[in-house]
């Protein structure tokens, strides 16, 4: 214990030390956390790295339409997090800043400005905007969706608007050689996110998912799980082994025909310019239990640290209130960034096919929320759930067994 803690002090130091003699400490006029009111500066640092050049393009933009000065910090990759939580607890934390779930925000909630006052946040549906405890504390970046991705050659939204419809154009399909539902074997994509939906759908997913990690529900008698359970089953039965598919592969299966449907979100679609598509695309929910929303959630929010100046953080809304309203700012999130709308009036020339039914729904508030980003317990999908699906895909195990063991894995998990 000493010895990690006289590292960690180290390591703050460090950080301390290489901040000031950059110019990115916290004193004076320079830092993203002054005692001064009289900043005429802010400070970003954010994780998505595709878009740090733009953002450093937006900053100059700023600038000269404002005379605030935008100091974008260097991304230092997966290590964005770590070092985020350095930069605040040796007290130089920038201005502005990303986080990308509910547990980050739930860490870092000491450090969360309130900026549920920014004048456009009544324009974005509630189920996209952070909160700690009833206070807003994010806005979204962008947003992403996802469901199944489906040819409309090959098959229309009313042929799988049901559980039992989607059963029978797997089956169908397969007996047609082509595959009717691609899953693949990466973790995420095998079942993660498709196991989204039952939850989502539940009245309370909160409540729901508490009450299943003490103990209290067994997924085998929620009828949303059974008929997703179903699903599994009709997919083992009828289709390539997903664990024998990658990612690539089953993207590149859907994009030469070979696959009708895949459940994927809308980020797929950039690896179909590598491909001859000739053919229309769409989303469409997973049907259980009649849903017909599709899960949209936030890769990242925009938040403000709480322990910058009072005119630091009137800056920062200042420039977040500008970045979603002004013709620059929107200009940067559509057509630069290539974001998703978040905001109600907000609208894109640039968006693929599949981003635009994403944003459609939006629009419609047509949409369930990512609980597995938002409820359930941290690392779970990769340590447990998708070992329980490799087991189900490879054995004779039915689909009330998978349940069984799934509700397993959920109150394991819960209770670490």
């Amino acid at each position: 214990m000493k010895k990690r803690k006289v590292v960690s002090i180290l390591l703050a130091a460090a950080m301390m030390t290489s901040l000031l003699a950059t110019g990115c400490g916290a004193g004076g006029d320079e830092g993203g956390s002054s005692d001064g009111d009289s900043a005429k500066k802010i400070t970003i640092f954010q994780q998505k790295t595709e878009i740090y050049d733009q953002l450093k393009d937006l900053a100059k933009a700023y600038e000269e339409e404002t005379g605030v000065e935008v100091e974008v910090w260097q991304i230092s990759g997966d290590d964005y997090y770590q070092n985020l939580k350095t930069y605040m607890s040796s007290e130089s934390g920038p201005t502005v800043f990303s986080l990308s779930s509910s547990t980050e925000i739930e860490e870092m909630s000491a450090y969360l400005e309130d900026i549920g006052d920014l004048e456009f946040v009544d324009k974005i549906n509630d189920d996209l905007i952070a909160k700690s405890g009833d206070t807003i504390v994010g806005i979204p970046m962008t947003a992403e969706g996802f469901g199944l991705v489906y040819n409309t050659d090959m098959v229309s939204a009313e042929d799988i608007n049901s559980t039992d419809a989607l059963i029978s154009f797997i089956e169908k399909s397969a007996a047609d050689g082509v595959t009717g539902l691609g899953l693949s074997q990466e973790a995420y994509f095998l079942i993660g996110q498709i196991m989204n939906v039952p939850f989502a759908l539940q009245d309370d997913p909160a409540q729901f998912c508490q009450d299943l990690y003490d103990g209290k529900v067994q997924l085998a008698d929620v009828e949303e799980f059974q008929e997703f359970a179903e699903i599994f089953e009709a997919i083992k039965e009828n289709e390539q082994n997903p664990l024998e598919v990658t990612y690539d592969a089953n993207c590149g299966n859907f994009a030469t025909g070979k696959t009708a449907a895949i459940h994927q979100g809308n980020w797929c679609y950039s690896l179909f310019s590598s491909y001859d598509v000739d053919f229309d695309m769409s989303i469409a929910p997973l049907p259980i239990a009649g849903n017909t929303a599709i899960s949209v959630g936030v890769p990242s929010v925009w938040c403000v640290n709480t322990d910058a100046s009072d005119s630091e953080k009137q800056l920062a809304k200042d420039f977040l209130n500008w970045l979603y309203t002004s013709e620059t700012g929107t200009h940067y999130l559509m057509d630069e960034f290539g974001f998703i709308p978040v905001v109600d009036g907000m609208t894109s020339e640039n968006l693929d096919p599949l981003s635009t039914v994403v944003s459609e729904a939006i629009a419609e508030g047509n949409i369930i929320p990512w609980t597995f980003n938002e409820e359930w317990p941290a690392g779970i999908i990769t340590t447990y759930l998708v070992q329980n699906a490799e087991e189900f895909f490879t054995t004779d195990m039915s689909g009330e067994d998978f349940l069984n063991r799934l509700t397993e894995s959920f109150v394991t998990a819960a209770n670490e």
